[in-house]
């Protein structure tokens, strides 16, 4: 039986037979494209939950840390002023407690500033009638007063002032927050130190707002919040161009790659069915589709030398 050359050529490759199945080029997606953007996306989320938690964690500890140095130091300097009075107290017995805030010298002792608004005052632990009175304050209109009728400026704010107030029994020092209502009716936390001055009936309150001395661990947690929002936005931004890099390269290497390989399946296919002058193409590539499309061609020019021998022979 002779073999004839088919003369007849497809219109192109779309007429070569397809196989269903997943094709290379949805593997090469799936391999090269999906499962690293995959890997890439859950490597982000864990770095910037990293970078946000490692934040939030250091901004906490630095105000926590920069919080408790304040606070030491209102209550150092509390002690200071306990101290002072004390001596004071020693030295001028004659000096009443009625007198103690119209006593310039000795209300430049007692009531001394800490921080911007922060202040020392003196109060009287109870006597027989059971009162705690204030005697040295920044406003004379409550020097003298029964310390039990700040209930009704502080209301629900009182029990935590009251309960830092009297802590003192037994002469320990005692400390606290508690909420201040300021002249224009806001309510703040103040942070206060009570220290009982040895030797007399009298405690040295220092009291003042701590955020006056944490501005700076503040402006910390904001810069660290803007910096972890920064850094996520330009994670966000190196993934989304990594993303279209990727999806771009593999979209063209994939679509060349196939082509070429469906192009040699065409040609492979034609000649299958006698088609001997079917054009190999992509044999000066030096890869491995340019070594299949050489062993096609070179399996074309194979057959093409065997019916002209049939000829011959015929």
């Amino acid at each position: 039986m002779r073999m004839t050359r088919k003369t007849e050529k497809s219109a192109g490759p779309s007429e070569a037979p397809r196989r269903k199945g997943f094709g290379l080029r949805g593997r090469m997606f799936v391999l090269f494209f999906f499962i690293p953007i995959v890997l890439i996306l859950i490597a982000s989320l864990l770095y910037m939950r990293q970078l946000n938690s490692l934040s939030s964690h250091l901004a906490q500890r630095s105000s926590d840390t920069v919080t408790k140095v304040t606070e030491e130091v209102v209550a150092q300097r509390g002690r200071e002023v306990a101290s002072q009075c004390k001596v004071y107290l020693i030295t001028h017995p004659e000096l009443k407690k009625a007198f103690f805030n119209y006593d310039l010298k000795f209300k430049r002792i007692a009531v001394q500033k800490i921080g911007v608004t922060g202040y020392t005052a003196i109060y009287e632990t109870p006597g027989p009638d059971g009162i705690w009175r204030l005697w040295t304050d920044v406003n004379p209109n409550v020097v003298g007063i029964d310390t039990s009728t700040l209930k009704d400026s502080l209301g629900e704010s009182f029990p935590g002032f009251w309960k830092i107030y009297t802590g003192v029994k037994g002469g320990r020092e005692s400390q606290g927050y508690y909420k201040w209502r300021d002249p224009d009716g806001s309510l703040r936390d103040k942070f206060m130190v009570c220290i009982p001055i040895e030797g007399t009936n009298y405690v040295l309150a220092a009291t003042a707002y701590l955020e006056e001395f944490t501005e700076a661990a503040r402006f910390m947690q904001q810069s660290a919040a803007q910096f972890a929002l920064k850094t996520r936005n330009i994670v966000i931004g190196i993934l989304a161009g990594t993303l279209i890099l990727i999806g771009f390269t593999v979209a063209l290497y994939g679509y060349k790659l196939t082509e070429r390989i469906r192009s040699l399946t065409y040609v492979a296919d034609r000649i299958s069915v006698g088609d001997l002058d079917a054009k190999v193409t992509g044999i000066a590539s030096k890869d491995e589709i340019g070594e299949l499309a050489l062993a096609i061609k070179r399996m074309q020019e194979s057959i093409r030398l065997a019916i002209k021998r049939m000829k011959e022979r015929g």
